[in-house]
């Protein structure tokens, strides 16, 4: 059976065992294709597709109920349901998005992006199936990786104490996007040199059953004592600990062996969990090879995959310089050290780096109690990632008036990934907390500045930059609570930060060519906002207008009006922004024109209320 032959799971049933093999072959050489032109999840979803195979051929969906935690690796998912001939507008604007999306297929269940949900939302959909005495599966597909974020804990007591029946796929690659770290890792690790196990019990039990006098009394006899063999061996009670049946570990390339399992365990009732071994990057040699490399990855020809350099490599680079001396210096990371940009720093100061795993919410309060015994932590985390740390930041941060700063790195639109990724909110989450001073540089220099003057503070500091940024203009330097003029002009001023600055700009040189001189300044702290600017802009006469890369509500143009509110000015003009609503994946160029960001678009916007 060919790929072009499936049109949805039941016609997996359909192939024969023997045809499988060629099958998934057909699926990888398909993701490559499609990843090498447009970007994506690459070495997670190689690693998933005998998985996803085996789960489609012995689960009934979309009857049943499959729901992938995070959600980058249903590359293999999206081709066995019916979507083969859109997959090449993966993560391109308008196209399929590259994690599940409820709107495109009945088999997606959910909205997902981030970590460590998946087994709360099985078991409320499995609970939900028993209150209305229906009758299917609810399985949860989690990585290892995500299994380091706390709330999988907690839907695991609840699930195991309630004896509620769903199972749970424990996709172990040793891997989140960083090598994971911490008791769980090494747990898992054990029971992973211990592969052998499940093939071993199997032929034993056979070969008793065959024995011709006492059989079924040996048989017996060995499954009495099989379970405190596995213990010394594979060292499961972990997980049975929690209530749950445990099987593994499996090996996750073994179809027939899969397959076998997830029939077996379909019978049993109460919580199963299924641990399942796989290798991130299975099939492409180079991504097996660098699997943290071919996590995320840009458009690429497979033999020469590139990046470019971005604000939190340099963020990285710098801090890393400042360590030399100064000792108090530690960073902590949340399962992603090399994409926030400090894997120099680890490489040269491994014991003050703390890589907590998929764990936000415990990364800000360790950091707080590392601040409290004297060291000056940054907590570097993509800003749509901080919010789950929200609490965190509120409670244990800002009502302590610890010295903690914050690297939201990834701020803006998160382009292809989609809604789960644009960092956003970032601003609005944060302008409210009292204490907490909020930065945004628009270029490396403004960086390095903001981390030099965040160490001198005794409170807590949060940047907020994006992936990359083109503004390059003369560094005038830093002053903290003070927005820097960039170009002058009485016609209008326009005030931005970040990124976005160089559409400002380019908006200005456009309104200087129709005849009307535009200020634009740079609103490097977005709080405390610059009071005085907004003051000396009123007596000048010069209408305010602001644009911003960041939701409306709570952003840059809420904090100016807020500001001339509470002075008795006028608010701004105009405020450019995102729309109040969830942005979808595609090109940040391409959502920049799509809500009227891009220069000319600014340029008009102004234009059209000055000299109308």
């Amino acid at each position: 059976m060919k790929l072009s032959e499936i049109t949805c799971p039941a016609d997996l049933k359909q192939a024969q065992a023997q045809d499988l093999p060629a099958l998934a072959q057909e699926i990888r050489e398909e993701i490559i294709k499609t990843v090498a032109v447009n970007g994506g999840h690459l070495a997670s979803n190689l690693g998933m597709v005998e998985l996803t195979l085996a789960l489609h051929r012995t689960l009934n969906c979309p009857t049943d109920r499959l729901i992938f935690d995070v959600g980058h690796q249903c590359y293999a998912h999206k081709l066995l349901t019916g979507r083969q001939a859109r997959f090449s507008t993966l993560r391109k604007t308008d196209g399929l998005c590259g994690f599940p999306r409820r709107e495109e297929s009945a088999y997606d269940l959910f909205d997902t992006g981030h970590a460590s949900n998946a087994i709360s939302l099985a078991l409320g959909m499995a609970r939900a199936r028993d209150l209305k005495g229906e009758h299917y599966q609810v399985v949860a597909v989690v990585g290892d990786g995500a299994m380091t974020g706390g709330m999988c804990y907690e839907a695991l007591n609840d699930a195991g104490s309630s004896h509620t029946p769903l199972v749970v796929v424990l996709n172990d690659n040793g891997m989140s996007i960083s090598s994971n770290t911490g008791a769980l890792a090494r747990q898992l690790t054990r029971m992973r040199v211990s592969r052998g196990w499940l093939g071993a019990k199997k032929a034993v039990a056979d070969a008793l059953r065959k024995t011709p006098v006492g059989g079924d009394a040996l048989y017996r006899g060995f499954q009495r004592i099989k379970n405190h063999v596995r213990n010394v061996l594979v060292r499961d009670k972990y997980f049975t600990s929690l209530g749950f049946r445990y099987f593994g570990p499996i090996d996750g390339h073994d179809l027939t062996g899969l397959e076998r399992v997830f029939r077996q365990v379909e019978t049993i009732e109460g919580p199963v969990l299924v641990h399942v071994v796989t290798k991130k990057g299975y099939g492409f040699r180079d991504a097996e090879e660098k699997p943290e490399k071919y996590h995320g990855v840009s458009p690429f020809v497979p033999e020469d995959e590139k990046t470019g350099p971005t604000l939190g490599a340099a963020a990285g680079a710098h801090i890393t310089q400042l360590a030399e001396s100064r000792p108090d210096l530690c960073v902590i990371t949340a399962a992603m050290t090399g994409s926030t940009g400090f894997g120099p720093f680890v490489e040269k100061y491994p014991d003050r780096l703390f890589d907590v795993g998929i764990a936000e919410e415990h990364a800000v309060s360790l950091a707080s109690g590392l601040a409290a015994g004297g060291m000056r932590p940054f907590v570097a985390i993509y800003e749509t990632f901080l919010q789950r740390g929200y609490d965190q930041i509120l409670e244990d941060i800002c009502l302590q008036g610890a010295p903690v700063t914050f690297l939201m790195d990834r701020a803006g639109l998160g382009g292809e990934d989609g809604a789960t990724h644009h960092g956003i909110y970032g601003v609005s989450m944060l302008h409210a907390m009292p204490g907490l001073t909020l930065l945004a540089p628009c270029c490396e220099a403004e960086l390095r500045a903001m981390i030099d003057w965040a160490l001198t503070q005794n409170g807590p500091v949060a940047i907020r930059y994006p992936k990359n940024t083109k503004v390059n203009l003369p560094f005038a330097g830093f002053s903290a609570g003070k927005w820097e003029t960039l170009r002058r002009g009485g016609d209008a001023a326009l005030i931005s930060c970040s990124a976005l600055l160089e559409e400002c700009l380019t908006a200005a040189d456009t309104l200087e060519k129709n005849g009307l001189r535009a200020a634009v300044i740079n609103a490097s702290t977005l709080s405390p906002a610059d009071d005085g600017c907004l003051l000396r802009l009123h007596q000048a006469g010069i209408p305010v207008f602001t644009a911003e890369e960041h939701a409306l509500t709570g952003g840059l143009g809420s904090i100016a009006a807020q500001h001339c509110a509470r002075m008795g000015l006028p608010s701004p003009r105009g405020m450019l922004a995102l729309p109040d609503a969830f942005i979808p994946h595609g090109s940040r160029k391409q959502l920049l024109q799509r809500y009227g960001l891009t220069a000319e678009q600014i340029a008009a916007a102004i234009q059209k209320v000055v000299r109308p």
